[in-house]
């Protein structure tokens, strides 16, 4: 009630001051008369309410409006109905804002309520009515944490995830999985979701796709499906217990939600085209740095054969060179024994042919035995320039035999001076190895000496102790 404008000039109230006016509720305050009228089983919603139709269609959105599917509806069994079906925005559906719920239930209010129905003529049994499921999906989808309950179990979402592409192109790839991960997307609980991108998308941002989509984070829940609802337990024990079953089963088919996701996004990489693409790339750039290390490891081994060849060839020439100087100071040496002992020969002949010229300077057969004795002394013990001096001498005088003789006397005297000195060396030598003896033994090296002695000068054996050497009489 309104009161109208007063007349204070004549300071009396007219007779229309309190004129009745027709309200009516609108948005949140229609829904909340609405709710008493229902819950008191009013019937007077008002012809007035039901009239003003009209007038909120002009201002309403169309929306579906499938009698033949409310009517097939079954009010006792609410829980496994479309609710977004039930109120007619099925197009919208999750999309939906809670204003556009609004009012889509609003229209079914103005169309559908019993009290209308009933006015039409309608049978209307109140216990099993399908305007039950409109109250139902308006409490469902009205309420955010029960919306979301059902939105996780859209019975309209398709839960398919395609098999690997064995043979498929590029195109096959894109076609068939963007969709599929473009429709997964309204459960991250993440935003700026990276998408699928193309052929051409880089290396970083395909790795950024699915590393997000390989650490999901889904909102998605499943209290919707709970078999029994923990409200309906009889004490607080049964109502833990159903708690505690309907927790169990809901991880149970999280755990088979995330395996569905794990499944989608392992089926996707095995045939993304550009995955190959970079695995190629990689096979490719890690068969170039293995053959690179090949190659540097099989350089390095030639340039260390190289080296080794170089210091055999190196070492194999001084040996060479080693050798032929070592041939050739053997057959100088050799030249020289040869010729030094061809020089021997000629003086040893040339000095007994002048002996035996001279019938070896004897005057009876018992002297001409001595001097051939003493001839072979001195071929034998004189050198070639003793021997040369020798011959020289006898050329240059006639009295040959006294050279000869004074050679032979030479000679003696040396042989027994060097006689003398050797047997003093001897006793020397014996009396500092007797001392040696009796202080300290022998060794290997001493013990070795003295076997190669004993073969070399076998004992019985006469020696001649020359300035070329010992010679064996």
């Amino acid at each position: 009630m309104v009161s109208a404008p007063t007349d204070q000039k004549l300071g009396v109230l007219p007779p229309d001051f309190l004129v009745p006016l027709k309200v009516e509720p609108v948005n949140r305050w229609f829904l909340s008369y609405y709710e008493r009228l229902h819950t008191a089983r009013g019937t007077s919603i008002g012809q007035e309410s039901i009239s003003s139709e009209s007038d909120f269609s002009e201002e309403e959105e169309e929306y579906e409006d499938d009698i033949e599917l409310l009517r097939s509806l079954d009010p006792k069994d609410t829980k496994n109905q479309d609710h977004y079906k039930v109120l007619g925005i099925t197009k919208l559906r999750f999309k939906a804002s809670d204003d556009q719920i609004k009012r889509a239930y609003r229209q079914k209010v103005l169309k559908h309520h019993p009290d209308k129905r009933r006015g039409q003529g309608e049978d209307i049994r109140e216990d099993d009515d399908y305007f039950t499921c409109i109250t139902r999906a308006f409490e469902t989808l009205g309420t955010a944490v029960k919306r979301r309950a059902f939105d996780s179990v859209d019975p309209l979402f398709d839960d398919d995830v395609p098999d690997q592409i064995k043979d498929g192109s590029r195109t096959d790839f894109f076609s068939t999985f963007k969709p599929v991960f473009d429709r997964n997307t309204r459960w991250s609980n993440k935003h700026h979701i990276p998408n699928v991108g193309t052929a051409d998308s880089t290396r970083q941002e395909v790795d950024k796709f699915y590393k997000f989509w390989y650490d999901f984070d889904s909102w998605r829940e499943f209290s919707y499906l709970d078999e029994e609802e923990k409200e309906k337990g009889s004490d607080r024990e049964e109502r833990r217990w159903i708690e505690k079953n309907n927790r169990v089963q809901r991880a149970e088919k999280k755990k088979e939600e995330m395996k569905r996701i794990r499944k989608l996004v392992d089926n996707a990489y095995n045939c993304d085209p550009r995955i190959a693409n970079f695995k190629e790339a990689d096979r490719q750039e890690k068969m170039a740095k293995k053959k690179a290390k090949q190659d540097a490891a099989r350089q390095r081994k030639e340039a260390e054969e190289k080296i080794q060849r170089d210091a055999e060839e190196k070492a194999r020439l001084e040996k060479e060179e080693q050798e032929r100087i070592e041939k050739e100071k053997n057959e100088k040496m050799k030249n020289e024994r040869d010729a030094l002992k061809k020089a021997l020969k000629n003086e040893r002949r040339f000095f007994q042919n002048t002996c035996k010229g001279h019938d070896y300077f004897a005057t009876d057969q018992d002297s001409k035995v001595q001097n051939l004795t003493d001839l072979d002394k001195l071929c034998e013990i004189l050198n070639v320039d003793e021997l040369k001096e020798l011959n020289k001498a006898l050329e240059a005088t006639e009295d040959k035999k006294s050279v000869f003789i004074n050679a032979v006397h030479s000679l003696n005297e040396k042989l027994e001076k060097e006689k003398l000195e050797l047997l003093e060396k001897a006793t020397k030598g014996s009396s500092a190895s007797e001392k040696t003896l009796a202080t300290k033994p022998w060794s290997s090296d001493e013990l070795a000496l003295l076997i190669k002695a004993v073969n070399l000068f076998p004992a019985g054996k006469a020696f001649q102790f020359t300035t070329d050497g010992v010679k064996m009489i």
